[in-house]
């Protein structure tokens, strides 16, 4: 949108009327076609992302020019305004809008925002509706005082707020673990809720069982890199050599293998497979599935079964 070409903030003051409400009109019709995809419009919270992602740590890094289509969340207001900062009410909120609306467009400008940074996404802590006037005269930047929270984590502007909750879980389960320490060059993505916390189990009987193999209690960090350095990091391997995971273009080897785990002893007696105890170096259980062959598992039950848990549809082996 172009700026108007106009010195006279009277006549600036009577276009923003206009402008707002054709803001206004933009952010119903955003309102409707979440309403009818049950995409989440609300802008994200900076308490309850820091609270997920358990932050504490704070950088100045004072003043920047920052991309607008990154300014994704705010501090207090995350229901006022769109994902995209289309105002949503009226009233107050209005008039203020309209005065910054002709600040900016008679030339005179506003102060710089404040805002907080986590990866890719800012949180406005101050300055909402010059973020939302910006936006819409097409502005591409805005100047910020800008404070980051550093973070192990990938944030995006488009987040859902389920893949927040995942990266909650995540952040519980290595703040638990201590992987991200113990072990690098681990990386371990899920793309649906509640499978983090099932590791965490998964760990614990591997710790039990590696206490009885020793006959005495291993460290928490002994039993982590254990588990991790003989059961997770080799099964992934195999899974992603097996070329399996092209029949799940949008899930990860680690959702793969939460299912195997948890349907093990079933696919054990649905292929006549012998039975097979846990262990913490899991060959018995890596040879059974070359019995089986991965490629099997992956036609039969893996493709059925992910489809119907994770409601993602699967290419057909044989037209590949």
């Amino acid at each position: 949108m172009d700026l108007p070409n106009t010195d006279d903030k009277g006549l600036a003051y009577i276009r923003s009327e206009e402008e707002f409400n054709r803001a206004r009109r933009k952010a119903l019709v955003q309102e409707i076609l979440s309403a009818v995809s049950g995409h989440n419009l609300d802008l994200l919270s900076f308490d309850e992302v820091v609270t997920r992602l358990r932050l504490r740590q704070t950088v100045n890094r004072g003043l920047q020019d920052i991309p607008l289509r990154q300014i994704a969340g705010s501090c207090g207001r995350y229901t006022d305004f769109t994902r995209t900062f289309l105002p949503r009410r009226a009233g107050r909120d209005k008039e203020r809008w309209r005065q910054i609306y002709t600040l900016a467009a008679t030339g005179k400008g506003f102060p710089p925002i404040e805002v907080y940074k986590i990866d890719q996404v800012y949180f406005v802590k101050d300055g909402n509706h010059r973020v939302s006037v910006a936006r819409e005269l097409g502005w591409e930047t805005i100047q910020a005082y800008v404070t980051e929270l550093p973070t192990v984590f990938t944030l995006t502007p488009d987040i859902e707020p389920d893949r927040l909750l995942i990266k909650e879980e995540c952040a519980l389960f290595l703040e638990k673990t201590r992987l991200h320490e113990l072990r690098p060059e681990a990386d371990i993505v899920f793309t649906a809720p509640g499978r983090y916390n099932r590791l965490l189990k998964q760990i614990a009987v591997h710790g039990y069982y590696l206490a009885k193999e020793r006959g005495e209690k291993p460290s928490p960090a002994e039993v982590v890199t254990h588990w991790y350095d003989t059961f997770y990091a080799p099964m992934i391997a195999r899974l992603k050599a097996s070329g399996v995971m092209r029949f799940f273009p949008n899930r990860t080897a680690d959702d793969l293998l939460a299912w195997m785990v948890e349907h093990q002893k079933r696919l054990r007696v649905d292929h006549h497979l012998d039975e097979v105890g846990y262990t913490p170096d899991v060959d018995d259980f890596l040879q059974h599935v070359d019995e089986l062959t991965i490629w099997d598992v992956a036609k039969v039950e893996v493709e059925a079964k992910l489809k119907k848990l994770l409601g993602k549809e699967t290419d057909n082996a044989e037209s590949e």
